[in-house]
Formats: structure tokens, sequence, C-alpha cells
């Protein structure tokens, strides 16, 4: 398991979508268009007008986790450290770090084409791009939760969960009335 970093919370910066665009790319390279179907930018960095830790949450989507379990190297080779599904069955994680500071700089939450998770985190991610009251009243909470546990992500993140399910419940009835 990855050591809990430091919560930092920044302004959202509108470079992080550029930034997700380029390793997104790189990983197309890397995976090939066998494996990989795309690439989502999710997570804080993903949603203008919030806080976020400086760290980009990618999803890739695969057509097979075994196969993608076959190109660790590859992503290896792009300077993540490969976690397994890190207890989250049906997932593959790995994180990032700048080469010369050592800070996490990206976080790769990788599923199969067809998993509940992949439509989970989009409708987290669509929901409150749509809905600023949400993600605002988000933002007070990973504010919240920064401040309880302000040298420890691991404890941050325990703490926001349940707010988050909660959020996730509405997103998800949403998404579903949006896209059906």
């Amino acid at each position: 398991m990855p050591p809990p970093i430091r919560v930092e919370l920044f302004p959202h910066d509108a470079r992080w979508a550029d930034e997700a665009r380029t390793e997104a790319l790189a990983l197309a390279k890397a995976l090939g268009p066998d494996l990989l179907r795309v690439v989502h930018h999710v997570g804080s960095t993903a949603i203008p007008g919030i806080h976020a830790k400086p760290i980009l949450d990618l999803m890739p989507v695969v057509t097979d986790l075994a196969a993608l379990d076959g190109r660790q190297e590859r992503i290896e080779a792009l300077g993540y450290e490969w976690w397994g599904e890190l207890g989250l069955p049906g997932r593959r994680y790995c994180t990032k770090a700048d080469a010369v500071t050592g800070r996490r700089v990206a976080q790769l939450h990788c599923y199969r084409e067809g998993s509940p998770e992949v439509v989970r985190h989009l409708a987290f991610r669509d929901y409150l791009r749509q809905h600023p009251e949400v993600a605002a009243a988000y933002d007070e909470e990973k504010a919240r939760c920064r401040n309880l546990h302000p040298d420890d992500s691991h404890a941050y993140s325990d703490s926001k969960n349940a707010w988050i399910q909660r959020a996730e419940a509405e997103a998800l009835a949403w998404y579903r009335r949006t896209q059906g």
C-alpha cells in the first residue's frame, strides 16, 4: 500500500485537464488500442471550482484485466508503481511520483469495460460538474476532513467517505435518469 501523504488542497487549476490529456496519451501508447478503450479524468482535479490535491485521478478502461496485468512493465516504464487491486476487486491501482520532488502526481484506477465502478466514477464526476451547489458542499467537506487529518491522506479519505457515499447515491440516480 502506498504510504499516506500530507493533504494539501489547492484551488482548481485549468492546466490539470491538459496534464490529464497528456498522461492519457502516454498510457494509450503504452497499452495500445487492442487493450485500452479510454482514459477518463476523474476525481477532484476534474471538477472545476473545487479544491483538490494536485494529483490527477485517471481511470483507464480496458478490455481485459489479465491482459493489463501482462503489460504491467509498460505502465511501470511510464513511472508508475503497480499496487494491484489494493483491496478493490476488479481494479488495478497505480501511483506516479514526480521524479525530482518525489511528490505524487497521478493515480490510475484501472477497470475492465462494463465494470459498475466506471459508471460510479463518471456519475459522481458529472453530477458535481452539473450541480455546483453539491460541488461546493463537497469542497467544504474536503476542507473539514483535511483540517482533521492534515498529515494522513488515508484518514482524510476515510473521513469523507460517508459524505461521498450519500452523494454517489444521488449521482447514480441522476446519471441513470440523464443517460437513459
